[in-house]
């Protein structure tokens, strides 16, 4: 409204029916709105960014003067590359090459196999409504996956969708098989540090189905139940670990730090950060890690 006020007052001022003080205060009391407003909107999603974190999030990127477009890569042979399939093949063959399939001298490369045959009136590993308090859980904000399933339409019809999404976990599980589209995923570049022409200062962003979400997280829930079981994780792990973050981690290590400064001693502090630590992980070793645990590979 007030800008609209402010292009006509600023149409009479051309043509001679407005002076110039009029128009300047109609176009201060505009700034002035619009400051206003931006203020409130920035508030309203400082407010509600715990519900609507997609939102916060395009505001902030709006405001970046910079896209995170990939750029021009440089291949093996040192020349720069700069067609986007040709970009894509490259960052794919980096990422293959960094993953490691390396697998335990003490461990079986294959996983075992069952010798007792899946029978159906087994007890059942996916209860119905876990899935459907899972589904209603969802996010609605959140982006759909490459199948196009959104995740407000599968939380709307959680009561109708938890019974075939439950019979489908369940016999994923058990057989050990993930649906096809499942395992799609739309894959995003993000660039991370130093030069923007090497593949290797890039992390890959995958966006996968929501359905495949849900179950991830129902195996997670078993996972980390025994883990905690049999006392695997320290206390003092913090990533990764419910109620934890790395603000607990910080907060620990400050206050073992402060502790030793104030008793006089010497304090050495090492940092590691491992290069493409996920990506050269061991599938074979993780299996021999959770099958010590009690966890078999299904």
């Amino acid at each position: 409204m007030e800008l609209g006020w402010k292009r006509n007052v600023h149409g009479m001022w051309k043509e001679g029916q407005s002076t110039w003080e009029e128009y300047r205060n109609v176009a201060r009391a505009c700034r002035e709105a619009t400051r206003k407003a931006k203020a409130h909107l920035e508030l309203k999603l400082a407010r509600d960014v715990k519900n609507n974190k997609k939102g916060f999030f395009i505001y902030i990127s709006s405001k970046w003067k910079t896209r995170d477009n990939v750029g021009p890569l440089l291949n093996e042979a040192g020349v720069l590359v700069t067609e986007d399939a040709e970009k894509a093949e490259l960052l794919n063959a980096f990422f293959a090459s960094v993953f490691s399939a390396k697998g335990s001298p003490r461990e079986s490369q294959a996983p075992e196999v069952r010798e007792e045959a899946y029978r159906e009136d087994d007890f059942p590993l996916v209860e119905e409504d876990r899935v459907r308090d899972r589904l209603g859980d969802l996010d609605a904000h959140k982006s759909m996956g490459p199948n196009g399933m959104h995740p407000r339409v599968l939380r709307d019809l959680a009561d109708v969708v938890a019974e075939p999404l439950s019979i489908i976990f369940e016999r994923s599980w058990r057989t050990g098989e993930v649906p096809k589209d499942w395992r799609e995923s739309n894959v995003t570049p993000i660039f991370k540090k130093d030069k923007k022409e090497d593949p290797g200062n890039y992390r890959l962003v995958s966006l996968t189905s929501i359905p495949g979400k849900v179950m991830k997280q129902l195996i997670l829930e078993v996972i980390v139940k025994q883990v905690e079981e049999k006392k695997v994780i320290r206390s003092s792990q913090n990533e990764f670990t419910k109620g934890k973050s790395r603000l607990t981690n910080l907060i620990a290590f400050y206050d073992c730090m402060t502790v030793w400064v104030d008793e006089g001693r010497a304090v050495d502090v090492v940092y590691l950060d491992f290069s493409k630590a996920f990506d050269t992980v061991s599938h074979n070793i993780l299996l021999g890690k959770l099958r010590k645990c009690g966890l078999d590979e299904w």
